[in-house]
């Protein structure tokens, strides 16, 4: 006797498909299961025969034999219980024939033959409609993460006796169908507001001008004057996800598990803010089977690192491949996996170890060598990698007792939208979105400067000792200051407010 149930499997953040074979022989009772199973799925037998059995259903005393095609690929986690169960019942006539291998399974089983949800739901979704089948069974609480996948019927179950009636026709089952545009309604409701910021109109704009053409920015400046609660409503002024970069997020927080409970799809921009105290298979990812990191939690939204100089320096060198090439891949001897990690990196620091150089009340405690090791906790190549150095001066008492508003994410919203509109247009073409993803080609074709330009450039570049990195960054931070201008030139004044944001170049060492 034998069955095949299809489920799938995750390989990074993308699924492949996975044939349960189950087969019964004559022998003595043995239950044993094949195809590079991990911990999980090899300790789901006692859960599958228990749950058969409290089910109410009979479990074959027989020589059993489970194998999860392809074989030479590890399996992990319990969504493999429910085809296994159904398996068995199928190779057992308790299911008919043939009524299993129309549809794609997954579903942890309890002792009690209830389906438990499971990770990475939506990645086999996405997969599956191009597996030629009729639809996908999920535990009921997996429903609607499944359901945001279009052209494919999901059907939510509670417990292996109503999957075995729904495969056999004795109890229909509804297709799951969500609305997705009340999703992203949903997702707009709530947000913190720049209206609620006091004063740091500077640093409001350094914020603008980052979230316009999606660069990195450093905030410098003492305890208390608003660097996280500014870093905390950039989310809010940048473009709203398209459905097609809320799906790939989605995949990348279901695949660790991590889809807040009753939420199917991440419909607003992710806002990761790890400790300082990361490890580097924390924040970039790793593990014996390479899981995805902060930076790939963050894809598509923004990373804050607090306190920058506070994590470890190699940690921190580890940014720099993400931060050039927009994803991470991580290399084991068993395999080798790439996750997406296209993240806006917004980081705080204080400005010495104190925390007060530079302030205008209160007197910086530090020597001059421990000013020094404190900047040197940065390397040069990380801070080259970010685009805007900007300094947040403590808030005067006329700013915080002003009873006004000041101007909410809404207005300073349909700014940033309007400029990466232009950056859309023009950057098409080479497959590009906004300005920050720019190569050198694309600079010299669209950050020509005039001539009192170049003399400008010419003068700072000589005199703070810039490297190319920082002179190309100047040019893409004064390209979307045009742009937000909606001036198609780069001006003399344009590259003044770029040059303006490169503080840590100008801060004397």
């Amino acid at each position: 006797m034998l069955a095949k149930v299809l489920s799938g499997a995750l390989l990074g953040i993308d699924a492949y498909p996975v044939e349960v074979e189950v087969d019964i022989a004559q022998g003595l009772p043995q239950f044993s299961t094949v195809g590079l199973p991990e911990g999980a799925v090899k300790e789901s037998k006692d859960r599958v025969i228990s749950a058969i059995k409290n089910s109410g259903y009979e479990f074959p005393a027989r020589r059993i034999t489970i194998n999860l095609a392809p074989a030479d690929i590890k399996k992990d986690g319990a969504a493999f219980d429910l085809p296994m169960a159904v398996g068995l019942l199928t190779a057992t006539g308790l299911v008919k024939e043939g009524a299993a291998g129309r549809f794609v399974m997954m579903g942890e089983l309890s002792l009690d033959g209830r389906v438990k949800p499971v990770r990475g739901v939506l990645p086999v979704a996405v997969a599956a409609r191009d597996w030629q089948t009729q639809g996908l069974i999920l535990p009921a609480e997996n429903t609607p993460e499944g359901a945001i996948v279009d052209g494919l019927k999901v059907y939510g179950v509670r417990d292996l006796g109503e999957v075995i009636s729904f495969l056999n026709g004795a109890h229909p089952l509804s297709p799951c169908a969500l609305p997705v545009p009340e999703l992203f309604a949903q997702a707009r409701q709530g947000a913190e507001d720049f209206a609620e910021v006091r004063g740091q109109e500077h640093a409001k704009r350094a914020l603008e001008v980052a979230a316009a053409g999606g660069h990195n920015i450093l905030m410098v400046g003492p305890p208390g004057s608003g660097k996280t609660m500014l870093a905390r409503r950039i989310s809010t002024i940048l473009p709203d996800l398209s459905f097609a970069e809320a799906l790939e997020t989605t995949k990348i927080h279901s695949v660790m598990g991590l889809l807040p409970e009753k939420q199917a799809l991440i419909a607003r921009r992710p806002f990761r803010h790890p400790h300082h105290t990361i490890s580097d298979a924390g924040l970039i990812g790793g593990g014996s089977y390479p899981r995805p990191g902060e930076v790939s939690l963050a894809h598509n939204g923004v990373l804050f690192l607090d306190e920058l100089p506070e994590f470890k320096k190699n940690v921190l060198e580890m940014l720099r491949q993400p931060l050039e090439d927009g994803q991470v891949t991580i290399a084991r001897a068993a395999t080798s996996l790439t996750y997406p990690a296209d993240f806006m990196l917004v980081a705080a620091m204080n400005p010495c170890n104190c925390g007060f150089y530079g302030d205008s009340l209160q007197q910086c405690s530090c020597t001059p060598l421990m000013l020094q090791r404190y900047k040197t906790r940065l390397s040069g190549p990380l801070l080259d990698r970010i685009d805007l150095h900007v300094e947040v001066p403590r808030v005067a008492h006329k700013d915080l007792s002003d009873p006004r508003d000041a101007e909410p994410s809404a207005a300073i919203r349909a700014r940033v939208e309007a400029a990466r509109a232009v950056q859309r247009e023009r950057l098409a073409p080479f497959g590009l979105h906004c300005n920050a993803q720019m190569q050198a080609r694309h600079i010299r074709r669209f950050c020509a400067v005039d001539e009192a330009g170049h003399k400008l450039l010419e003068m700072v570049t000589d005199r703070l000792g810039l490297s190319a990195r920082s002179y190309a960054r100047i040019l893409k931070l004064a390209r979307t200051i045009a742009d937000l201008a909606n001036c198609s030139t780069i001006t003399q004044a344009h590259l003044s407010e770029a040059i303006q944001y490169r503080s840590l170049d100008r801060r004397p060492g």
